[in-house]
């Protein structure tokens, strides 16, 4: 029953859709208003068919409904009840229809930043109707991929108990980081709309710059805390100490955020100086292309990796069809006015302007972007093209981002000092000549002080982060979103730096009763013991840690067999402090006291963790204080 009444809701979610994109963009053809106004309705019939679709799903799930596929091969009646609400999104159709929910709720957020205005639009209204318009038609495209290749709500061909969720999702970090990343994913869909409804309509205006911008940053931030949540995840779910690992499937997430980290700068020109108004519409439509790349490389099996969802090349071909059709249409209608892009006054900017300085910084930004997608595509295009096999990793990211890195990082210490148009570039000079003097000061101080060696990128990537922060704090009460969106950054960068730097890491063959020691550590190896959980078996490690003979805390991490699916998994344990974190990790038993041991100690991690929350907590600032701007 829950299968048909899903399918059914599936299916008037597609009729609204269609109503939603088809009725609008036949009614501005004709210039008929009528048909114009039905996008809204249309847009909160689909939100609530769609919403009861998700719905009977997760009853599905949390009742055990095995006789619809999905859920047989993503749960099983001893999963915990937190984990099989997740495990609605745990694999490739149920993460599809959470991109759609999604992206109604996105559509539903336009619908309500203009009312409607009865059979005479303004130009702003008629904006939004369009923009209603293509979400429909973006949304239409993946319901018909859904219900054609994805369909969660297929009744199993016979009877099942359920093949458990994959053990790497159960985790408490899964339950908040996919839904973050995709609401930013899908967040730049409205970015995209709003532009491509703005060059159909006319040119591009402040009214357009001004709301692209308040949607983008919202998008920003979301896929800021969905990428620095998925770090974290990987830190204590993978077991490897990183947190990081230039995955391919984490370099999709990647490759949208720097697009729109360059799109809001540019919007910042656009809207305020009316200038870059072209560049800022070009990359609102690379974000979007972005996700949509990033939805087909996890879902076409094209990539390895512990975070792809399907291995199916018929789902890769429809996303891939789904993209060209897309982008070419937008990009089309993007050459087609490029005439009415010029703006209505321009005027010179040095090259010590805030003006000058936020398009390097996109344009590095860009680089940034183009230099990932090299690397995570060549290897898939030679392989395509019978040219070879070649793996691109960490060596290739590191040796062509760190550069790029850096620059971008003192165009954010010069920025902030930076006046629009002319400045005085001696003022300039001077600020920043003092500024970077107190901060190379207080960098090789601390390097010194912790490590008692320099080494030179430690040195630059420490200085110029301490320059980020001086340089924004006398622009805290003009614009305290931007101010702390950098500082988080800044913070970010020192915690990967001096991780990196100081980390100690030992694998060992350790015998119950003995220790062994990690930086000022000394962790004493004391018992293990069996332990048994829903659906898994194990063994947990006891371990004691000791610094200066004082007691710290005790450690249990455990090795993990989840039954249904007879996997093994490695849990670690964390202790977490502000200024380091001691990880172990339980590896194989050798006899019957002898264990493999990974013991990590891992200097200023959380602050890589703050770095991202602080950056997304930033661009919320930025909105709301905007808004405030605008109601005064």
């Amino acid at each position: 029953m829950i299968s048909l009444f899903g399918e059914i809701s599936l299916v008037f979610s597609l009729i609204f859709s269609l109503l939603q994109s088809a009725l609008p963009l036949w009614g501005y053809w004709r210039n008929n208003p009528y048909l114009l106004a039905c996008a809204r309705p249309s847009a909160w019939g689909q939100f609530i068919f769609i919403f009861i679709a998700y719905l009977l799903l997760t009853i599905a799930f949390v009742t055990n409904d095995f006789s619809i596929a999905y859920v047989g091969a993503n749960s099983h009646p001893t999963l915990p009840l937190m984990y099989r609400l997740t495990a609605v999104w745990g694999a490739h159709e149920g993460s599809i229809l959470l991109w759609i929910v999604i992206l109604n709720v996105w559509t539903v957020c336009v619908s309500l930043t203009s009312t409607p205005e009865g059979p005479r639009m303004t130009p702003c209204s008629k904006m939004i109707t369009l923009t209603l318009a293509i979400l429909g038609l973006i949304s239409f495209c993946f319901l018909c991929f859904l219900l054609l290749t994805s369909n969660p709500f297929l009744a199993a061909m016979g009877p099942q108990v359920g093949h458990d969720l994959n053990p790497l999702l159960q985790d408490p970090g899964f339950v908040i980081h996919p839904p973050m990343l995709y609401i930013g994913y899908v967040g730049f869909s409205v970015a995209f709309a709003i532009t491509l409804a703005t060059l159909i309509s006319g040119g591009l205006d402040h009214a357009w710059a001004q709301l692209t911008r308040r949607f983008t940053v919202a998008a920003w931030c979301f896929l800021t805390l969905g990428i620095t949540l998925g770090s974290w995840w990987a830190y204590r779910v993978l077991g490897w100490g990183g947190f990081w690992f230039w995955d391919p499937v984490e370099n999709a997430s990647l490759l949208p955020w720097l697009a729109g980290t360059a799109l809001m700068h540019v919007l910042i020109l656009a809207e305020k100086r009316n200038i870059a108004k072209a560049w800022a519409a070009l990359l609102a439509l690379i974000s979007f292309a972005l996700s949509l790349l990033g939805t087909f490389l996890v879902r076409s099996g094209l990539l390895i990796s512990a975070h792809t969802f399907a291995n199916d090349p018929a789902r890769g071909i429809f996303l891939l069809l789904l993209l060209a059709i897309l982008v070419t249409a937008a990009l089309a209608v993007y050459i087609v006015r490029i005439p009415n892009f010029s703006p209505t006054q321009t005027s010179p900017f040095s090259w010590f302007s805030r003006e000058r300085a936020l398009l390097l910084n996109s344009a590095l930004l860009f680089v940034a972007m183009m230099t990932i997608l090299l690397g995570t595509l060549y290897p898939l295009l030679l392989d395509a093209l019978h040219l070879g096999t070649i793996s691109v990793g960490a060596p290739y990211f590191n040796l062509v981002m760190m550069p790029l890195v850096l620059i971008a990082m003192a165009f954010m210490g010069i920025a902030p000092l930076c006046q629009w148009e002319k400045p005085t570039v001696k003022m300039v000079c001077a600020q920043a000549g003092k500024q970077f003097l107190i901060s190379l000061l207080i960098a090789t101080t601390l390097l010194w002080s912790v490590t008692d060696q320099l080494e030179i990128t430690a040195e630059i990537s420490l200085t110029l982060s301490i320059w980020i922060m001086l340089s924004v704090m006398n622009s805290f009460r003009r614009l305290p979103g931007m101010t702390i969106a950098h500082i988080g950054f800044a913070i970010m960068v020192i915690g990967i730096m001096l991780s990196g730097t100081l980390s100690k890491e030992r694998e060992v063959r350790l015998r119950l009763g003995n220790a062994v020691n990690i930086g000022p550590y000394q962790i004493f190896f004391i018992d293990t013991q069996g332990i048994s959980g829903s659906n898994y078996r194990g063994i947990r490690a006891t371990f004691d840690v000791i610094k200066n003979k004082r007691h710290v805390t005790n450690l249990y991490p455990e090795k993990r067999i989840y039954t249904v699916r007879d996997l093994v998994m490695t849990k670690v344990d964390i202790h977490p402090g502000i200024f380091r974190d001691l990880y172990i990790a339980l590896g194989e038993p050798l006899n019957e006291n002898d264990w493999s041991i990974r013991v990590y100690y891992k200097p200023f991690m959380r602050w890589v963790w703050f770095g991202g929350i602080i950056m997304m907590l930033g661009g919320l600032l930025a909105i709301f204080h905007r808004k405030k701007e605008i109601r005064v």
